[in-house]
Order: C-alpha cells, then sequence, then structure tokens
C-alpha cells in the first residue's frame, strides 16, 4: 500500500431513452473520470442505482467497468446480493469473476435494523467461509437501512484479514478517527480506508484515510483528486481549508434530487449522459437546475483559484477507438 491518497468515484450508471444501460456512455464516463485523475472506481454501488437495475444488468455493467478500464486503476464493485448468505456468496463469486480487483458487502445486508452484532458478525463469519480468499470490503451503504459499524465490529472485520477495502459513511469525526485507528495499529497492509462524506476530507486525509468516495465526485472529480493530492500538505494547507468550506457549503445540495442531480451537472460539463434515472422519476425542477447552475459557477470559480483545468470530455473521450472484446 503506497501513501498515495486516491479519490475513487462512486459511478452513476447512464441510461438510453428506453432506460436501458448505456455502455457507450459509461465508457465515455470512465475516459472522463481517469482524465480527472481518479485512482479507482466503485462499480455497481448505490450512485449506479444498483437496486434499480437487474441482476444481468449489475454483471454486464461491472464486465464492461473493468474491459474498458483494462487494469489503468482498480475497479471494485457490490456483490452482496440475495435472500440468504449463500445467495449472496454465490453472487459474489459471479462479479468477482467479471474480474474486479475486491468485491464490496453492503453492512446493512448482513443483519436486520432491530439485530444486535453478534448476528452481524456471524453472518460476516458465515460470509467470509464461503467465498474462498475473495477479496472483500465493506460499505455502510444508507439503503437498505445505513449500518454503521461499531469500532469493535469494524476491529474484528479488519482482523479477520479478509477485507482490502471499507467505505466509510459515519460522517462524524471522532468515530472515524476511532476506526482510522484501528486500521494504523493492523497488520494488514492491504487495507484502504475510504471516507463517503465530502465535508469531512480534509480532517479524514490528515487523519489516515487512504482516500474519499463521495457523490460529489460525479459533479467535479478534478476537485476531489486535488483535495486527497494536496489535503496532506503544509504548503498547501491555506487553500485546503478554504477548498473544504467551499466543499462543505454546496454539498447538501448536490444530494438533491441524486443521482439526477449529476447527470444534469455532467451533462451541462458536456458528457451525453440524459437525465434518466431509475430511482429517481420526478424531473428536476427550475429552481433545482438554477441552484446546480450556480455551483457549476463555484466550481468554475474553485478551478480557476486553484489552477486546475476542468476535464473537457470531448478531448479525454477514447470511446470510438475502443470495442468490446466481447462483442
Amino acid at each position: 500500500m503506497s501513501s498515495d491518497k486516491k479519490f475513487v468515484p462512486v459511478m452513476i450508471t447512464p441510461f438510453d431513452l428506453k432506460a436501458q444501460v448505456d455502455l457507450g456512455v459509461v465508457s465515455q464516463l470512465i475516459d472522463f473520470y481517469l482524465a480527472a485523475g481518479v485512482k479507482g472506481f466503485f462499480a455497481n454501488c448505490l450512485s449506479s442505482e444498483m437496486y434499480s437495475i437487474s441482476e444481468s444488468e449489475r454483471l454486464e455493467l461491472t464486465k464492461h467497468i473493468v474491459r474498458y478500464v483494462d487494469g489503468r486503476v482498480p475497479v471494485v464493485a457490490t456483490g452482496s446480493f440475495g435472500l440468504t448468505i449463500e445467495d449472496k456468496a454465490e453472487f459474489t463469486k459471479r462479479i468477482y469473476n467479471t474480474g474486479v480487483n475486491a468485491v464490496i458487502l453492503i453492512t446493512g445486508h448482513y443483519a436486520n435494523v432491530d439485530d444486535d452484532d453478534s448476528i452481524l458478525m456471524k453472518n460476516f463469519e458465515k460470509m467470509f467461509r464461503l467465498t474462498d480468499n475473495i477479496p472483500l470490503g465493506t460499505y455502510e451503504c444508507p439503503a437498505p437501512y445505513k449500518r454503521i459499524l461499531s469500532p469493535e465490529v469494524f476491529k474484528s472485520l479488519v482482523d479477520a484479514n479478509r477485507l482490502i477495502y471499507h467505505k466509510d459513511t459515519s460522517i462524524l469525526p471522532e468515530k472515524i478517527k476511532a476506526k482510522l485507528d484501528i486500521v494504523k495499529a493492523a497488520k494488514s497492509k492491504r487495507f484502504e480506508f475510504y471516507d463517503a462524506h465530502s465535508p469531512n476530507a480534509m480532517t479524514s486525509l490528515r487523519e489516515g484515510a487512504k482516500g474519499m468516495s463521495s457523490i460529489a465526485g460525479n459533479f467535479y472529480p478534478e476537485i476531489l483528486v486535488w483535495m486527497c493530492d494536496n489535503a496532506t500538505d503544509p504548503s498547501k494547507a491555506a487553500d485546503v481549508e478554504w477548498l473544504q468550506s467551499e466543499i462543505a457549503r454546496v454539498d447538501p445540495l448536490v444530494h438533491i434530487a441524486y443521482p439526477m442531480s449529476a447527470k444534469y451537472f455532467l451533462r451541462k460539463r458536456g458528457l451525453p449522459i440524459r437525465t434518466i434515472s431509475r430511482a429517481h422519476a420526478l424531473e428536476l425542477t427550475p429552481e433545482q437546475k438554477k441552484t446546480l447552475d450556480q455551483i457549476h459557477d463555484s466550481f468554475m470559480g474553485w478551478c480557476d483559484k486553484l489552477g486546475i483545468k476542468p476535464v473537457n470530455p470531448a478531448e479525454a473521450t477514447l470511446s470510438s477507438a475502443w470495442q468490446d472484446p466481447a462483442i
């Protein structure tokens, strides 16, 4: 594990006019992210509308992303789908066979909301036994409900030496620090901790998080990449603190009508992403569009102040020269 900090976007899913997954635009989106400097991808996640696409679409989408990325950066994807632990283990094997570097387990998939942590741990231990040596990760996903791992459970999972990835949604800095202290003391050198909450970026990165994996990267990945690259640089402290205040200011606004808001924003940036979502059926209101337009203006101002060149999707895309070998 290198000391480099990473921004890993939680990928959205573009749809065509028939609300089918548009793999051609997925490829252009990957080019855009890579040009922005991301160092990994989280595919088949909540931002991907994973609960609104079929099992076959989850597999097809993940397989396409792995093939198109072609080893340039790591790819992880959610695999804990199914009614039973056995079902989840089976789908985990199928998603791993797409070529991902690790399979992510949703913490809320391993215990009911009113179950105590002993049940959660029992189910995780069973999952570990049923998945051979597949590299795994955890994600405190907000759906079906947000199951935050306690420090005790988190330590037990890290010490099991099966996890290499964790996406945290604790939000509170003191809870994140408690987990990061566990990571620092752990024997595993492969384990990477990512914070999902953009307003925590500066603090979490300085406390030792490997990187960020937040939805803000589906609006302005360049900004999160810059933050990951500079948060721990004393010479950039003033700019980092200023940018963090700006990210925190707009963060609640980009969550409204997400992921439709991200699709509108990326379309405004020049990507051919339609504002079609299976998870959010309503159109954006004029007021919501106006707010996103204002955030776009702020983003351009951030880039100007920090000397960041915004990615031009037309210059970034390699899609026209690439063909999926499976076709």
